[in-house]
């Protein structure tokens, strides 16, 4: 499975729509709002780089409303478990 990180700039008047029109795409499993120099966040989750692609440039490019993109694929994830493990003073 790979995960990928999209950064989305949208117009701004249609941040809402964009969101919601991204989160139906298959593939996206996620889909936030936030602060900062971009307007959403999506994660895909999908079989191989080539649904990555398809997904980002064939699909989230051409929603109306998104200005573009910028895609990080994770390498590995940690869950909170694993980061208090790691951090953890031996209490």
């Amino acid at each position: 499975m790979i995960t990928a990180i999209v950064f989305i700039d949208a117009e701004v008047s249609l941040i809402p729509e964009v969101a919601e029109q991204v989160a139906a795409i298959d593939g996206v499993t996620e889909v936030y709002s936030v602060t900062g120099a971009i307007d959403l966040i999506a994660i895909v989750r999908v079989r191989n780089h080539d649904d990555v692609a398809e997904v980002v440039t064939g699909r989230i490019n051409k929603v109306a409303g998104v200005l573009g993109t910028e895609t990080h694929i994770a390498f590995r994830a940690y869950s909170s478990h694993d980061l208090e493990t790691a951090f953890s003073l031996g209490g």
